[in-house]
């Protein structure tokens, strides 16, 4: 029996925002989305995702308004914007509890260097920190488990939703 695609028995928001963001690449891509990664074939390479599951994530996350389609290019709108604080306090849970404190990549804000806590909050200035002025560097235990353009491009410290070049490397 084929796993049903909706929660249609569930009256529940999680339920209902599972139906646009629960499937197995669709927080991944919105995740590169936030790292600056805009084409078809960036993200594809960064995940690995087969071409046909990319395209139906990208349509599913186009129709639901949470990126649009300018051009080539993929680009997260207010709605998928809002998603920021929610994919970052699951990456800093995994952080604490699967890599055992050892995060990959830190989340300061731009502003003043501070990390920012789980809830995204900057533990300097007091303040939610948008995604637009959170940096994010990999962290000094971080080793790359890839090779690939966006990976090596990822490699250097960047603002959130700054477009990424792929062809972007880190300075020698």
């Amino acid at each position: 029996m084929a796993l049903g695609k909706d929660y249609t028995g569930q009256d529940c928001s999680l339920a209902r925002a599972l139906e646009i963001v629960g499937e197995r690449w669709t927080l991944l891509i919105v995740r590169d989305a936030f790292y600056g990664v805009r084409r078809f074939t960036d993200f594809q390479a960064h995940l690995d995702v087969p071409r046909a599951v990319l395209a139906a994530r990208l349509q599913t996350l186009v129709e639901a308004g949470v990126l649009v389609k300018q051009g080539h290019d993929y680009v997260l709108t207010e709605m998928g914007r809002e998603l920021w604080p929610g994919l970052h306090a699951f990456a800093r849970w995994a952080e604490r509890h699967v890599r055992a404190g050892v995060p990959t990549r830190l989340y300061l804000h731009a502003a003043c260097g501070g990390r920012l806590d789980p809830d995204g909050t900057c533990p300097e200035c007091g303040g939610v920190v948008p995604p637009q002025d959170v940096e994010t560097r990999p962290s000094a235990d971080r080793v790359p488990l890839r090779d690939d353009p966006v990976t090596r491009a990822l490699g250097r410290p960047r603002r959130l939703l700054e477009p990424l070049e792929p062809s972007e490397s880190p300075e020698p």
